[in-house]
């Protein structure tokens, strides 16, 4: 099989090369350049498009298994490549919980007969996300988990945090720090603020994620050992790790496309699909994310795709579930919100959702380069479009961009040298 894309924009981590075809046969890229002639299969005319290298997401929840009315391995890996993802790291809080080796086969089982994207499982930290026993982690690695997490559920025992640093180390795991104070988080149900006040809703403390953070910091510090923060919300986590890199702390993390883009002011009118964990929070806040997006002190942009069943929104907010979709608008949201307004380049948000998240998780980024598999996602910076949930592809419709105009979408996709999206 031969495929030929003309007319591309080629961006990489460091540059943006316009003019340029992409010859690729057998799944490998075997020519970039211009003016390629080659007699194809498949022949795209893709002029004023941009190809990037394919994006990875490396924090979704796929539900499966035991969640599958919300979303399974087939409609949300058809998410993750409408999003331009190759592939996408899976989190640990299914049912039963992925802290065991027939869970990690039947994901990477389930997803290689099923799945439009590969999934990538991570094991639990502790087994059963108690957050008391640590996980064979050696074990869990060698038949295929890529990273441990607790997700969802914080080890809130310091001891027991120190010794899963150690222990995955020795495996040659990433820990996955979802770091949250639950004592400090006394019930609330949405970022502690004056929009928490107006509605008469129990507000969530800063001090929650940051404190949290700080224990992370300190763990990784004295035992110089790596650790990765995920999805951090507020400025004051911003600058704990900004100024623990700065140490030589050898800490990362990441941040997710709505911390960047929208405010608490978006739960007005109790709107559900802006509940979710971290909570989102305040106008500074937002702006110090994109700072640490700009300098470096946040590493990826992930999008904790946290799917939920209609009837798990539609209650009151107190009870309604946290999280939201993501995998379908994490591009748009990032062009429209980091590159339209000039915060961000191209090759920047290449780094930060193809190249930076791979690495993080000792997996090879995809990269447009011959002699590579063509894994390649191409997107229209100018198309506007509206998310709604009659164009959302993922099982469930729990998202907070429903109504807001984005500009920038996927259009094509290819993975591991198949078209898959045109």
């Amino acid at each position: 099989m031969t495929i030929l894309l003309k007319n591309l924009t080629i961006v990489s981590t460091t540059e943006v090369t316009t003019g340029q075809d992409i010859f690729i046969k057998d799944g490998i890229i075997e020519k970039i350049g211009t003016g390629l002639k080659e007699t194809c299969d498949t022949v795209l005319d893709l002029s004023g498009k941009i190809a990037f290298p394919a994006f990875f997401d490396m924090h979704t929840h796929m539900r499966d298994p035991g969640f599958t009315y919300k979303e399974d391995i087939e409609t949300g890996t058809k998410a993750a490549l409408h999003g331009g993802f190759w592939g996408v790291a899976a989190m640990p809080n299914t049912s039963p919980v992925t802290d065991n080796v027939p869970v990690v086969e039947y994901i990477i089982n389930k997803a290689n007969k099923f799945g439009y994207a590969k999934v990538f499982p991570v094991a639990a930290i502790t087994k059963g996300l108690e957050g008391k026993e640590l996980t064979e982690m050696i074990e869990l690695k060698a038949h295929g988990a890529i990273a441990v997490s607790d997700d969802g559920k914080p080890v809130s025992d310091s001891n027991t945090m120190r010794q899963a640093l150690r222990y995955a180390h020795m495996a040659g795991m990433p820990v996955v720090c979802h770091s949250e104070d639950l004592s400090l988080v006394n019930g609330g149900v949405m970022n502690e603020g004056a929009t928490a006040d107006r509605l008469g809703l129990r507000g969530i403390t800063r001090a929650a994620e940051e404190a949290a953070i700080a224990r992370e910091i300190i763990l990784a510090k004295s035992y110089n050992l790596p650790v990765h923060i995920t999805h951090i919300s507020t400025k004051g986590s911003v600058e704990l790790i900004r100024n623990a890199k700065k140490e030589g702390v050898q800490v990362t993390c990441d941040t997710c496309p709505h911390y960047f883009s929208l405010t608490d002011e978006a739960c007005e009118g109790y709107d559900t699909h802006a509940k979710m964990n971290p909570p989102l929070r305040e106008a500074f806040d937002v702006d110090a994310i994109i700072e640490g997006l700009q300098d470096g002190t946040i590493d990826a942009i992930a999008t904790d795709h946290a799917p939920h069943h209609f009837d798990e929104k539609k209650v009151e907010f107190d009870h309604a579930l946290n999280g939201i979709i993501g995998l379908e608008t994490s591009f748009a949201v990032a062009c429209t919100y980091l590159y339209h307004t000039k915060k961000l380049s191209l090759s920047k948000i290449a780094e930060l959702m193809a190249d930076t998240p791979c690495k993080i998780l000792n997996l090879t980024p995809a990269e447009i380069k011959v002699g590579n598999v063509a894994n390649i996602t191409v997107c229209d910076l100018n198309e506007i479009w509206m998310p709604t949930p009659e164009n959302t592809v993922s099982k469930s419709k729990n998202s907070p961009y429903y109504g807001r105009e984005l500009c920038g979408k996927v259009t094509t996709v290819i993975t591991d040298g198949v078209l898959k999206l045109s």
